[in-house]
């Protein structure tokens, strides 16, 4: 029993990393301050492959961008795996994030415990 709890300590720490999610605004400021996914952070899109480094370091975490219409949220898409980002998807606009979202949160709530080991 000890070790499958040690096992567990250390897994668990790198399962939680892995499954990291960032959701990216990349409208402006004041499109953002209009209303926006409450998990999002907001960095438009000419400043994305500047700013984004201090909230995903690692290019491997999974970045999740709208923007309006999808179209700022693809030109972000293509800068940052330009600069070696590597789990970046332009999930098109506000709308089609909220949905996106809670088809994430309604499939994570489906998950048993049991069904985790």
């Amino acid at each position: 029993m000890k070790a499958i709890t040690a096992i567990m300590l250390f897994i668990l720490p790198i399962f939680a990393f892995a499954t990291e999610t960032v959701w990216v605004d990349v409208r402006s400021s004041s499109e953002f301050d209009g209303g926006h996914l409450e998990a999002a952070t907001n960095i438009p899109h000419g400043d994305i492959t500047e700013k984004l480094p201090a909230i995903a370091g690692d290019k491997n975490t999974e970045i999740l961008l709208y923007c309006r219409s999808g179209n700022r949220a693809g030109i972000a898409q293509r800068a940052l795996e330009a600069e070696g980002y590597t789990n970046v998807k332009n999930i098109g606009s506000l709308n089609d994030a909220r949905a996106y979202e809670a088809k994430r949160q309604q499939a994570d709530t489906s998950v048993k415990p049991e069904q985790m080991m």
